[in-house]
């Protein structure tokens, strides 16, 4: 792709109304008490008139990274770098980078997440099979394909080791959209042996060529040769996220917490409360806690602390998105029903 440029937002009478009315509508529902917060912590508003917020992170600066599809759902992605210094943000205003439909593919991006060492953007499709990356000169570029079915939300993350994480879905439904299917070396994890998800991990920073082939690369999980499941596996991972000792959380379809380290494999280390969990979004703060953001069904924002206990810091959300924990504990929530980024604070 070629070069892409930051532009400023129009600021057409109907979308100024609107951002108005967001910012309105967000300090009314903060005052009246409608999204309800923990004991010991404090919510505010922190950025107004950004349309449905989809993911969030933090670069190095401090500056928070937002994926958005626009205002009209219209575009791959629209990416905001927000500098929170200060009072309440008014995004309408703000610099954005616009990511068009690539033709004839027309899939969105469902997934960020900032490369710690290079401060690159690595974006996932939504429902897809590729992994972009957009470097800090403006240029987007295919870094990986290969894979099943990327969902949207936490599904790529970075480790202690500045190593990127993908989570993929092999089923014999979505088997036909890898860019071939996988060589005999990985039978077992074709559609027809293995049906489930897969953990991979690559490093962006050797020297290969891009784009990478994932369907060539050893999943991280399952390890080995997987036996025949014969329907529907009993988990689906939906997020990911890395803790600061190297270990993976990953995060189900029904609220069960797995960690998989190198000492101790693959186990259960949380349960959250009963609920539909669907484009989920999932953080680790410097303390070892993990914050769930946890999509519209559910509408609440978790912490697991470092022992395992589940605690609900708010609720009553709307359509609680993109999460992100910045050095002094402050947590971001997008707030996509109302095109706002709340902030709360212990």
């Amino acid at each position: 792709m070629s070069r892409l440029t930051w532009v400023r937002a129009r600021r057409s009478r109907v979308l100024a109304l609107l951002a108005g009315a967001v910012f309105l509508g967000s300090v009314l529902s903060s005052a009246s008490g409608e999204v309800g917060v923990a004991e010991g912590w404090r919510l505010a508003v922190a950025v107004t008139g950004v349309p449905r917020p989809v993911h969030l992170d933090l670069d190095a600066a401090g500056r928070l990274v937002v994926l958005s599809h626009g205002w009209r759902g219209d575009v791959a992605a629209e990416i905001y770098r927000l500098d929170l210094a200060g009072g309440v943000l008014d995004a309408s205003r703000a610099l954005r980078i616009v990511i068009p439909f690539e033709s004839p593919r027309k899939v969105s991006f469902g997934s960020l997440v900032v490369d710690p060492r290079s401060g690159d953007l690595f974006l996932g499709e939504e429902n897809g099979n590729r992994v972009y990356r957009l470097t800090a000169e403006e240029r987007l570029a295919a870094f990986a394909v290969g894979l099943n079915h990327l969902v949207g939300g936490s599904s790529l993350a970075f480790d202690d080791r500045g190593r990127l994480i993908v989570l993929d879905y092999a089923s014999p439904e979505v088997q036909q959209r890898s860019e071939s299917p996988p060589p005999p070396a990985l039978d077992s994890l074709s559609g027809d042996a293995y049906h489930g998800p897969i953990v991979l991990r690559l490093d962006p920073a050797e020297d290969l060529p891009a784009p990478r082939r994932l369907d060539l690369v050893g999943a991280l999980f399952p390890r080995g040769r997987v036996p025949r499941t014969g329907g529907e596996p009993l988990f689906r991972f939906i997020s990911v996220a890395a803790g600061p000792a190297g270990e993976l959380l990953l995060l189900d379809a029904v609220g069960q917490l797995f960690k998989l380290t190198a000492e101790s494999g693959f186990q259960r280390f949380a349960v959250l409360p009963s609920g539909h969990y669907h484009r989920t979004h999932m953080t680790v703060a410097r303390d070892g806690s993990v914050f769930v953001s946890s999509g519209f069904h559910v509408r609440r924002l978790y912490r697991i602390g470092p022992t395992g206990a589940v605690t609900t810091i708010a609720w009553d959300l709307g359509d609680p998105s993109g999460v992100a924990v910045d050095r002094a504990g402050n947590v971001y929530v997008g707030d996509g029903a109302l095109h706002r980024i709340i902030r709360i604070s212990p």
